[in-house]
């Protein structure tokens, strides 16, 4: 028995109290995070370990960068090394080369984007919707790389996923009746500098942007009785689309 304020209380009824008690949901039905930010901090420190690797390897010559980036040819020569590219069957570059940074510079400006975005997110959706819209806007990102950039270019980076994040962002606090102004700010000079700037993945920004306003719309305006079939039937669905368009590429190629 547990002493409690007024007489005992046996540990069984403790517990069958416990499990019957409704958990708090976030908005888009996800439960409430105990504490919001563990997520991004764990996504951000996944970046920064890989960028420290290659670093510590070789920096851009790393065989890390070589085995990890996205290009979407059969076959390409690196160096003296002949590597395999997506339509060749190496898929995980898809998601590996969302991770991958060259640059300090882009690693700071992507971590940095990444923690002012993340928590809020989190604090929205819950744990486990934020990592499926993160996972989902970094594949499409990279999936437009695939159709869109030419086959023996690499791409990496992690701005299509924290795109998508931004487009999510903004549908769910317009759906909420918040104050749109900072976030139209913030993504409008986001994509001046997509095509403003040389060098920058315009596919990938615009392949996790487009992504992640398809699955904020969901996420915001799913009918409450049906919320978790609806979010799941527009995940599940866009992930069909997505790994359909990397088999008919590949079978094209």
């Amino acid at each position: 028995m547990h002493p409690a304020s007024v007489g005992f209380q046996c540990p069984e009824c403790v517990a069958e109290g416990r499990r019957t008690q409704r958990q708090p949901r976030t908005m888009a039905g996800g439960l409430v995070p105990a504490s919001a930010g563990q997520v991004t901090k764990a996504l951000i420190g996944i970046n920064v370990v890989v960028f420290l690797a290659v670093l510590g390897s070789g920096g851009y010559d790393s065989p890390l960068v070589r085995e990890l980036v996205l290009f979407s040819a059969d076959r390409v020569r690196w160096g003296d090394t002949i590597v395999t590219g997506v339509d060749g069957g190496a898929w995980w570059r898809l998601i590996t080369a969302t991770f991958l940074h060259e640059r300090l510079l882009h690693l700071l400006f992507n971590m940095y984007a990444l923690w002012i975005i993340g928590p809020q997110l989190e604090r929205m959706l819950g744990y486990v919707r934020f990592v499926a819209l993160y996972v989902t806007c970094a594949l499409a990102g990279s999936v437009a790389v695939l159709w869109f950039t030419a086959p023996n270019v690499p791409t990496l980076g992690a701005s299509g996923a924290i795109y998508g994040l931004f487009g999510a962002a903004f549908l769910i606090a317009r759906a909420r009746g918040g104050d749109l102004t900072a976030w139209a700010v913030l993504l409008g000079l986001n994509l001046v500098i997509t095509f403003a700037v040389p060098n920058i993945s315009w596919q990938g920004h615009l392949g996790g942007l487009v992504a992640g306003l398809l699955l904020g719309a969901v996420l915001a305006h799913a009918p409450r009785r049906h919320r978790d079939l609806a979010q799941g039937l527009a995940f599940a669905g866009l992930w069909a689309v997505l790994v359909a368009a990397v088999v008919v590429h590949t079978t094209m190629a």
